[in-house]
């Protein structure tokens, strides 16, 4: 089967058409991503402003065009933070469904998390070991712990690179006092929203999105990215410290020239680093396995009947 999802995040909007076989495998034919900022300014205004719906919807008429050049026969485009936060997410939904043909859904917290874990552990053998999915986004993180393809404890969590960077790094680079401070803030959501049962009975950790993809890149130095070489990286705890004492020494125009970071992510990849190490911390991992697979694989099964 044929489809098409859309992952409409409070950073960017990503596209996946794929072939989705009867066993669960998906073929990829078109994968996407464009940094557009859709949540700017939500954590503080509450409301969508004009010109980050301007700038999702050009980005969505690409995308619509490419999904009519590949003859979906069905598509999901999904909203998560951004547009659960703010007031006027609802006639952005409306919006996307009237004027791109999408059957736009916006998720709750719980569900993201859920699709996020049908889609990180697709591909993976039987395992009794309870594994965390961490899906840093934009204005939230989600924690999906289970094993196998079954999903147990799951939250969402309202801390993400856009809505911490805006709350707390305000210096170019990011003074000392800024970056601690981000750093207890995480610290404090994930602990809080953690029980301490479900993190210290993982033993496996997977990170997906944006966040860890780019660590990866950069560790690898890859130029042109190759998702073939980041998924399935073993990513240590020690290298994304590294990593965050490099970049947060450089303003965010030294950043866009980082080997193996998209230059859109400059703005936020400090405030990213800073919450994979914090989530690693939380569950006491050493390292977490870096994956492609995320949310737009588990709407990609969702979509064929298969999750």
């Amino acid at each position: 089967m044929r489809v098409a999802t859309v992952d409409i995040g409070t950073n960017s909007t990503r596209l996946l058409i794929a072939e989705v076989q009867p066993d669960g495998a998906v073929a990829e034919l078109v994968r996407l991503s464009r940094v557009t900022r859709l949540g700017e300014h939500v954590d503080s205004g509450g409301d969508l402003n004009e010109s980050a719906i301007e700038r999702t919807c050009a980005v969505l008429g690409d995308y619509r065009d490419l999904i009519d050049e590949h003859h979906c026969e069905a598509n999901l485009a999904v909203l998560t933070s951004a547009v659960r936060d703010a007031s006027n997410g609802p006639a952005f939904a409306e919006r996307v469904r009237r004027d791109y043909a999408l059957d736009a859904r916006t998720l709750s917290g719980d569900e993201e998390a859920q699709l996020t874990f049908l889609g990180a552990m697709s591909d993976r053998e039987p395992s009794t070991d309870l594994t965390v999915v961490i899906d840093i986004g934009g204005g939230s993180t989600e924690f999906v712990v289970g094993h196998d393809h079954t999903a147990g404890f799951h939250v969402s969590l309202q801390a993400g690179v856009v809505r911490m960077s805006e709350r707390h790094l305000h210096s170019d680079p990011p003074a000392p006092p800024e970056l601690q401070s981000l750093a207890h803030d995480t610290r404090r959501i994930f602990l809080d929203g953690l029980p301490a049962d479900e993190r210290l009975a993982v033993r496996h950790g997977i990170a997906v999105a944006g966040t860890a993809t780019s660590a990866a890149a950069i560790d690898l130095e890859l130029d042109p990215y190759d998702p073939a070489r980041v998924h399935g990286y073993p990513l240590l705890l020690a290298t994304i410290d590294l990593l965050l004492a490099r970049l947060a020494e450089m303003t965010e125009d030294q950043r866009r020239h980082v080997v193996g970071l998209n230059p859109d992510r400059a703005p936020t990849i400090v405030a990213g680093m800073i919450l994979l190490s914090e989530a690693l911390r939380a569950f006491e991992l050493d390292s977490v396995e870096v994956s492609e697979h995320d949310i737009l694989y588990g709407g990609a099964l969702r979509l064929a009947g298969l999750g």
